[in-house]
């Protein structure tokens, strides 16, 4: 056991394993159950075709493989592919899967004709190479969990977010923001936490990645404004949201998420922007060109370590829905 380690757990048939996507956040994970990362080696051929050798006995064990499909989105879901089938030929009991992000959960449905549900094929591709159960967290849409026959453990970011700002007192004369309409249930959950009110913004998306505010529903003269997202890609319809809730007589504007994507002009619109903070988790890996003075990161590393403990014990997960993340205690 290595000494930053919080306390060696007690079931040795449980293994914890991290592919290329985020080592320091399972480094952590591992870090607060108390099981150090399992070895496994993980190469490319010259043609990028990837290699993976696990180095360790795995027999009858309880593995959890901990990889978010962010980008490079198909090379990370093909390393947790080959890993769950090396896995599985090596006869582990169970296979688990730790998805802080799940790739691919944008495309959730039918749009326009012809087009595929992508978000189902890749739990298609899990299931069939021989994953156990799935733990992912703030889903894009919360019925992704209906593409899978397997079981399924859906966490939330909120009770972490907010657990930030009330820290912070940002929480005092706040009001949560929504950025759609789509988005009015994660703002009432983290509304909830931090006993405040809501507002929404009413929002047009002429075509991807380019939204168009149209007004805001709610009261935010005077007020902090907290705006709550699942994930922020390009930052046009955060940024954009700062802007109109500062016109419409807001004193100060945060963002939030879970998902920190930040691809293409996002650094560049979060810069310029009125915000004062984005804080975001550390779900996705934050490159250094990408960590500027705005961005604030809390890790989900003790809200996942929890999760797989109480799942490997068999006890509820429910409690960590509930509660702040800090006062969440034992099963009620």
């Amino acid at each position: 056991m290595e000494e930053h380690m919080k306390q060696k757990y007690f079931d040795p048939k449980l293994k914890l394993f991290s592919l290329s996507s985020n080592r320091p956040l399972a480094q952590k994970i591992a870090d607060e159950v108390g099981v150090p990362l399992g070895k496994l080696a993980v190469d490319r051929f010259s043609d990028g075709e990837i290699q993976i050798n696990i180095e360790e006995s795995i027999r009858g064990d309880n593995v959890y493989i901990i990889q978010s499909t962010s980008a490079p989105v198909n090379d990370n879901l093909m390393e947790l592919l080959i890993l769950v089938d090396a896995l599985r030929r090596a006869s582990a009991n169970t296979i688990n899967v730790v998805m802080p992000y799940y790739g691919y959960a944008r495309q959730d449905r039918k749009a326009r004709s012809r087009e595929p549900i992508t978000a189902k094929l890749v739990a298609n591709m899990l299931q069939n190479a021989g994953v156990d159960r799935v733990v992912a967290l703030d889903l894009h849409a919360a019925q992704i969990q209906g593409f899978f026959d397997i079981p399924v453990d859906h966490l939330m970011g909120a009770p972490l977010l907010a657990d930030y700002f009330i820290q912070e007192g940002v929480a005092k004369d706040a009001v949560v923001i929504s950025p759609d309409h789509g988005g009015v249930t994660r703002a009432r959950a983290l509304a909830e936490f931090l006993k405040a009110p809501i507002a929404i913004i009413d929002k047009r998306r002429p075509r991807a990645n380019v939204a168009k505010i149209m007004h805001i529903i709610g009261n935010v003269k005077g007020k902090k404004c907290i705006m709550i997202d699942d994930m922020i890609d390009t930052a046009g319809t955060i940024t954009l949201g700062a802007k109109a809730l500062i016109d419409a007589g807001a004193t100060e504007v945060y963002a939030s998420c879970t998902h920190a994507v930040l691809s293409g002009p996002a650094i560049q619109r979060l810069e310029d922007s009125p915000l004062k903070q984005v804080v975001v988790t550390d779900s996705i890996l934050l490159p250094k060109e990408k960590q500027i003075d705005k961005i604030v990161q809390v890790s989900v590393a003790p809200l996942i370590g929890d999760a797989i403990k109480r799942i490997n014990e068999n006890r509820p997960v429910s409690p960590l829905f509930n509660k702040l993340f800090k006062q969440a205690g034992e099963d009620e």
